[in-house]
Parts: structure tokens; sequence; C-alpha cells
């Protein structure tokens, strides 16, 4: 990929977008982004002047086809995610819809190379199958959540589009981390924590920082790589471990209750009956509370031996959020960004 080229990444204001934007940008490429007419924009607050930004949703594809004109490359960021029985029909469109639509335009527009964001959800778990690689085939199960079908869907799109001659590499992140909106996604559990969260469940998963998926992604980018995937995780740990570190870095104290699969199971039915009752949403679903207290452990044998990637230390990825956690707990608890 030359420099100077036009690369489209879609979720541009989103958490993960917003990182990819800028490390594009440090590189010299030409970047064209899209947000729908309401997203705000304050993680890309300052960079936002060198973005061609496009309104458009990806469910659009009268409004894709005026935003890949002239594009080389796809970077498709954007996704719903929700555990939330109400969101499942607008999280396949947007996530399986969505991505077709872009894959269709790309194989049209003759775009050179797409890479596509997916989840370790899309990853074939069962329990009888707790250490996973990529090469986990996908298992239909009950313990599957909407969202990760979705996004295995959103990957059979994508695959799609390889078969049809579109040059695509996907990669399959862990629970991804670092500053953003301290309200949404994995930084609400710094502001959790800092508010005297009581639980800390007993499973275990993989943990990524935002700016390493980024930086995969532009390797991926900048390489002939076609036809693969990579799961992208610094570090397998459980859940009460994870906690304990965000704890520290902010002075906090550590979650005291842990919580079992028979109390995930109360957890989540008071909480449905509340929804049902009072019409207050859920602090748990079903979904969110069976996924806590799964123990999974996810390889990245092949992301790091690719382009020699190393990962910055979980501890490190806490520590540095967490700072910036209590510097943004002084203005209201605006938004922020990690440093590159």
């Amino acid at each position: 990929m030359q420099e100077g080229s036009l690369l489209l990444v879609t979720g541009g204001t989103g958490f993960l977008g917003s990182y990819l934007i800028r490390l594009l940008i440090q590189k010299g490429y030409r970047v064209r982004a899209l947000r729908r007419h309401n997203s705000p924009m304050d993680l890309v607050a300052d960079v936002a002047a060198r973005v061609e930004w496009v309104e458009a949703d990806i469910t659009d594809i009268i409004a894709l086809e005026d935003a890949m004109k002239d594009v080389t490359a796809v970077l498709h960021c954007a996704a719903m995610v929700s555990f939330h029985p109400r969101d499942i029909a607008r999280m396949m469109q947007i996530n399986v819809e969505g991505t077709a639509n872009l894959v269709n335009l790309s194989l049209e527009m003759g775009v050179k190379r797409f890479i596509h964001v997916s989840s370790i959800a899309a990853i074939g778990r069962t329990k009888e199958r707790p250490q996973l690689d990529e090469n986990a085939k996908w298992v239909q199960s009950s313990g599957n959540s909407q969202y990760a079908i979705s996004k295995y869907m959103s990957e059979q799109e994508a695959w799609r589009g390889h078969a049809e001659g579109l040059s695509v590499a996907i990669v399959n992140p862990a629970i991804v981390l670092g500053s953003g909106f301290w309200n949404q996604g994995s930084a609400k559990f710094f502001k959790q924590i800092s508010d005297g969260l009581k639980f800390s469940p007993v499973g275990r998963s993989g943990f990524v920082d935002v700016r390493d998926v980024a930086q995969f992604m532009v390797h991926l980018l900048e390489s002939d790589v076609s036809g693969e995937r990579f799961i992208l995780n610094a570090q397998n740990t459980l859940y009460r471990d994870f906690f304990k570190m965000i704890a520290d870095a902010l002075g906090a104290k550590v979650p005291p209750i842990a919580v079992t699969p028979f109390l995930a199971e109360v957890a989540w039915r008071v909480e449905w009956l509340k929804e049902k009752l009072l019409g207050i949403d859920p602090l748990v679903t079903k979904e969110t509370a069976r996924s806590s207290v799964s123990s999974f452990y996810y390889s990245n044998e092949k992301s790091r031996a690719a382009f020699g990637f190393e990962y910055r230390p979980l501890e490190q990825t806490i520590r540095e959020t967490g700072a910036q956690f209590l510097e943004a707990r002084q203005d209201g608890l605006g938004p922020r960004t990690l440093p590159l």
C-alpha cells in the first residue's frame, strides 16, 4: 500500500476506528471515514480536520457507493455490539448486511485490500474446547450470543468476498482495552470499579490494547497477507485478576463478591424481571451473565509470528488507561485517547 493512498475507515468516530485513523494519518495515508449524522466526534477531535468525512450508514448502499469512489482499501471497524434481545434485528442488519454491502461494492469498484474487524466471539467456542486458535471451527450452540452469531455471519460475507477475488484479511480481537468514552465498552470497567463495583465474575477471557489492534491492522494493510485470520490477544486473564489490576491502578477497592455460575443465573433473571416490571434497562442480560462465568484461552501464537509482532503488557495498558481515567474524573469524565 503506497503512502498517500486513499483509505476508507468504517466506524471512524468509534473506539477502535478513532485510534486507527490517527495511526493511518501518522503513516501518511489519506483517510476517508464514515460517520452517522449524530456521531460524537470527541475521540477524533485532534485529527478531524485531516479526515474526509462522509455521512453514511453501512446499510445504505447508495450512500456507500459515493463513499467508496477512488478508495484503495477498506478497513471495516463499524459494528453494533449488544446483548439485549430487542437489538437483535438491527444488529444483524448492521453487522451482516452492512458487511455484505461493503464487500459487494469493494468487488465492484476494484478495492485492492479489505481488512475486516471481527471478534473472538466469532471463534468456535464450546465448553469441551476451552483452548482456541484460528483453526477453531464455528459450532452451532445455545451458548453463542446473538452478537457472536452476527460476527460469525459477517465473517462469512468477508470470506465470500475473498472467494470472489477480493484480498481479505480478518482480525479477531479479544476484549479491547484503552481510553475512550468512560460509559461505553471496556472503558466502563474503570468507571464501575471507581464507583465501588461489588461483583467480580469467576470467568476468564483475553484482553488486548486498542493501539495494538490498530497497529496490527496497519501491518496487514501494508502486507500481501490474504485469506487469513488472526486472533489478537495480549493476555488471557481471570476477570477477578483483571478487576484487581484496574482497582490497583485507580487506588480503588477490589470488587469483593465472586459471581459464580449460580449467582450469574440468579442475577440475569432478577434484572429481566426489573426490566419487565419497572422498565429499567438490565445491568446484565442472560448472555452477558453466562459469558462472564465462562473460561476460554485464546492463542496469540499466529499473530506474534506475523511481522515479529509484540503486544503491550496488559498491566501497562491498564496503568495508562487508569491514569487517564483519574485525570478525566477531574473534569467530569470527558473522553480520552491514549497516545500512539
